[in-house]
């Protein structure tokens, strides 16, 4: 998913740049209402966990690999604004030190991975919610089909970036099927592992999860005690209980 440098051309890569940068301006602010004692260091753990997976790849078929992007996963633990901050770090992280996208198309990767992937992954997850049972199973399904979605829409975007400034000589047709095609099973990853992740979370703790917080009181998802399934030991008799 990372666009190196060079696949577009000098404009669309200074459009993204400025779409990228205002996105990232709506997203301090918005942030703000997101961030608390308990989602800051979420946050930071999340944005870690995102840098550290996207550096390993999965095979996906034909010689191709993939990497969980990350987007709708993060949006769910700790909210769509605090996700686009976190994805921003990584990806200039990448670019900075990895040379992973490199620093002209980091405006393009953060639209993708950053505000595409993240709007649409959480803007599914949001949808789901509001239809499906107010469960835990509902909130794995729903960040499931979101983050399965969240990976063939940033393909598809960068092919519309690719038809208005793509330098390479390739049909606009060619690149569509390929990036739709490959993205569609990456997307099946994605989905895997974040559902995976989430799951674990909320096993422990589900008042960590921002996207689930409404249920976080309640039997769906609280967590299980540490005495559940144990047998207790027996007390010893008190003076009073021998009477």
């Amino acid at each position: 998913m990372h666009v190196p440098d060079g696949y577009l051309d000098a404009a669309t890569t200074a459009g993204t740049a400025a779409v990228a940068a205002a996105g990232v301006a709506l997203a301090l602010r918005g942030a703000r209402r997101e961030l608390d004692e308990r989602t800051a260091p979420m946050a930071g753990l999340t944005a870690a966990f995102v840098f550290a997976v996207q550096m390993m790849n999965f095979p996906v078929g034909l010689g191709t690999s993939g990497h969980l992007v990350g987007g709708a996963l993060t949006a769910v633990l700790v909210g769509p604004w605090t996700a686009v901050l976190c994805m921003t770090v990584v990806l200039l992280v990448q670019a900075v030190v990895f040379a992973d996208g490199g620093l002209t198309a980091l405006g393009t990767n953060t639209v993708l991975m950053g505000l595409v992937a993240i709007g649409v992954g959480y803007g599914v997850f949001r949808l789901l919610r509001a239809v499906l049972p107010a469960t835990r199973t509902g909130v794995l399904a729903a960040t499931g089909v979101g983050a399965f979605l969240s990976v063939p829409a940033a393909a598809l975007v960068f092919v519309l970036l690719f038809g208005l400034g793509g330098v390479a000589d390739v049909p606009v047709g060619s690149v569509a099927a390929a990036m739709v095609g490959v993205h569609l099973l990456i997307g099946l990853g994605e989905a895997a592992i974040s559902v995976a992740v989430l799951g674990a979370v909320l096993a422990v703790r589900p008042d960590l999860v921002r996207g689930a917080r409404d249920l976080a009181r309640g039997p769906a998802l609280a967590p299980r005690p540490a005495s559940a399934g144990r047998p207790t030991a027996p007390t010893a008799p008190t003076a009073t209980d021998a009477r």
